[in-house]
């Protein structure tokens, strides 16, 4: 395979929400440790989390709602991160993550990113005119030695995904809580499907695990047959 063996690992709700609202206000992550009945059992979707791949891929917007902007300075870690952003990191966060990096790969279709003001020795920047999710596998496989990565992006940039058949296996959380709001983000946002065509080409899952977490979570593993 000339790209990374890729994973979605996400937290949703019983109905797929990935966020708690319809507005960047709103955060499972900032949300979900206040509502009685799912805060007791989110401790171990982070615990899976930390033991995903040592590659990981995230959107710029989900960063800045989690106040990378803003954050105190983190200490390095083993991972290395690849983000897709065009307007939501600033110079501080993009420092943020070169701080928290083993590597730090902006991958950014925005010349005037201010990410090209930033020299460090484990920060890249990957530029295509149009965003390209293949062509930025391929390269961060073939240029940074990305054998796998962990995807954890928004609903919009998991459709991406979808479309172009790019996931080998999908690893959800499920949290006892239902939200609701069709403006509210899913796992699976972006374009809509309008032909069978379309729905043909993308693939089944196949089971691998289904465990029954503590207080009434389940975590399901599947891998994706094209």
């Amino acid at each position: 395979m000339d790209r990374p063996i890729t994973t979605l690992f996400m937290l949703m709700s019983v109905d797929g929400k990935i966020s708690t609202g319809a507005t960047d206000a709103f955060d499972v992550d900032k949300d979900f440790p206040q509502i009685a009945g799912v805060s007791e059992g989110l401790h171990q979707y982070y615990e899976i989390e930390q033991t995903t791949d040592l590659w990981t891929l995230n959107s710029g917007r989900v960063q800045a709602k989690l106040g990378v902007n803003t954050k105190n300075m983190p200490n390095r870690t083993p991972v290395s991160f690849v983000i897709i952003d065009n307007k939501h990191l600033n110079e501080y966060g993009i420092r943020y993550f070169c701080a928290l990096s083993k590597e730090f790969v902006l991958i950014t279709s925005n010349p005037g990113h201010p990410a090209f003001n930033i020299t460090e020795d484990n920060f890249h920047i990957i530029y295509q005119e149009e965003l390209s999710l293949k062509n930025a596998l391929i390269k961060l496989k073939s240029e940074y030695d990305c054998g796998r990565i962990t995807i954890q992006t928004g609903g919009t940039l998991n459709g991406l995904f979808l479309r172009e058949r790019l996931f080998d296996y999908i690893d959800i959380v499920v949290a006892p809580v239902l939200i609701g709001g069709k403006d509210t983000s899913a796992l699976i946002d972006g374009t809509s499907l309008y032909s069978k065509e379309e729905w043909s080409k993308l693939g089944v899952l196949k089971l691998q695990d289904c465990v029954i977490l503590e207080n009434s979570y389940l975590r399901l593993r599947y891998e994706v047959i094209h």
